[in-house]
């Protein structure tokens, strides 16, 4: 690791898995608002797709915090090792995502995938700096 402190890299990952999980929430909230592409598709057309997509705002909230997302991954990848950033980042992702699904867009999260959260935890305490 470079030498920029531990309290850094992770103050860094937090902020790169909270925009990455916050463009990944709004962007399926987004896709569920506009509803199934085939049925769209058959009765408008792809430019019914198009329209639907690019007039739902909660796609642009997405777009917006991925395109974050991407440009703090960079900035972490300039000071903060490969090895940790992207493992750090992936795993915490998976969990934040878990979360989301669960109490923000009220989705049935399945025992298997909480067990699986806590085995992913449990790497991101091994991977720790």
């Amino acid at each position: 690791m470079n030498h920029h402190s531990l309290v850094t890299t992770w103050l860094m990952i937090l902020v790169l898995v909270s925009l990455n999980s916050a463009g990944d929430m709004s962007t399926a909230k987004a896709m569920r608002r506009v509803g199934d592409f085939s049925e769209i598709r058959r009765r408008a057309g792809l430019w019914g797709v198009v329209r639907g997509v690019l007039t739902e705002p909660w796609f642009f909230i997405g777009l917006t915090a991925m395109t974050l997302s991407f440009f703090t991954m960079l900035a972490a990848l300039s000071i903060i090792d490969l090895s940790i950033v992207i493992p750090a980042s992936a795993s915490m992702s998976f969990l934040l995502n878990l979360i989301g699904a669960k109490f923000i867009l009220k989705e049935h999260v399945t025992k298997r995938r909480w067990i699986s959260g806590i085995l992913v935890l449990g790497g991101i305490v091994l991977l720790r700096t």
